[in-house]
């Protein structure tokens, strides 16, 4: 990427103090500017690495009043905070404009089914009977299982392993290697004390605009179908076991853990390292602080709980209140 201090100011509907030609190659924060890179000012805590940036391109709010000499080039916006996201997107979006291409080394089965502009990196393997929506990104080394359906615009980043039958909707990215559609963990006890693996026949099913994070796994389902609906976003390393639901726009950060059968309703908001027991309905528009242990069914929407087993957060704060006096502090 390499924009100029006017080009950036066009894209961002922005005006130039300085050199409108000077170039920027990469992003950085104030306090570590280097030449040739863009940084921006918006905490007035921030201020005094204004002056002393080395940044080539500086993002200020229009309002802005220096109060010493400033080296770099600026770039004034309504809001330098919401310009950098805005920057950042179009960059991202730069980045992924869609093309055809088809590296050596990928192997597409005849039967595949490969929408228009649709690229396919190197050592990737699409199975029989695939169907790819159009204008998809498909990094290196990814695995697509025989039947699997996919749709449009959407991006698989390396390593990813989609199992044989997946349905997977538009709009849908799937970080570097997450496995979506491996055996849920059924294993029926035996009378010799072993274990005899229960096998699964189901499918993973997501929905459209679904992020799923780096190393996140989605069980496929004993039979039917375990479901990620529209908007889901999930972490890194998250796992959703067979048979779950997961409802439209919840989000649940890295390492939560969604045992088999449960039910997550819309509109939920998941801390780290959340775990819910299996066969368990959580309403929707349900908060879980970090580390809580959903052991129950959440029956009431709306509600923010803490702690393992989770309760209520006010019920828990004043728990937490009494523990601590108990331990004499």
């Amino acid at each position: 990427m390499e924009l100029t201090a006017k080009s950036l100011a066009e894209i961002l509907r922005g005006t130039v103090e300085g050199n409108p030609e000077v170039t920027i190659t990469s992003f950085a924060k104030i306090e570590h500017g280097r030449p040739g890179a863009l940084s921006f000012y918006a905490n007035p805590k921030y201020e005094q690495y204004v002056y002393t940036s080395r940044s080539s391109v500086l993002l200020v709010n229009s309002d802005f009043v220096p109060k010493q000499a400033v080296t770099p080039t600026l770039i004034r916006v309504e809001n330098a905070y919401n310009a950098v996201a805005e920057l950042l997107k179009y960059v991202s979006d730069q980045r992924k404009l869609y093309r055809r291409h088809r590296a050596w080394s990928c192997h597409i089965a005849c039967s595949a089914k490969i929408g228009r502009k649709v690229s396919v990196g190197s050592g990737t393997v699409i199975g029989k009977g695939c169907k790819i929506g159009d204008y998809g990104i498909i990094h290196e080394n990814v695995t697509i299982g025989a039947g699997t359906v996919i749709g449009h615009h959407c991006i698989i980043y390396p390593g990813v392993v989609i199992y044989p039958g997946m349905k997977i909707g538009d709009n849908v990215i799937l970080h570097a290697n997450c496995v979506i559609g491996s055996d849920g963990f059924g294993n029926a006890p035996q009378p010799d004390g072993s274990w005899k693996k229960i096998e699964h026949l189901g499918n993973v099913v997501i929905g459209d605009n679904v992020e799923i994070g780096a190393g996140t796994t989605v069980d496929r389902a004993e039979m039917e179908s375990t479901i990620i609906e529209d908007g889901v976003r999930l972490d890194n390393l998250c796992q959703i076991a067979h048979n779950v639901v997961i409802g439209k726009n919840t989000v649940m950060a890295a390492q939560c853990g969604v045992a088999g059968s449960a039910i997550i309703g819309k509109n939920c908001i998941f801390g780290g390292q959340v775990g819910v027991m299996g066969h368990v309905k959580v309403a929707d528009n349900t908060t879980v602080g970090a580390q809580a242990g959903i052991a129950g069914p959440v029956r009431k929407s709306g509600q923010i709980l803490l702690g393992s087993p989770a309760i209520p957060h006010m019920l828990y704060m004043r728990s937490y209140a009494k523990f601590k006096q108990a331990g004499g502090e």
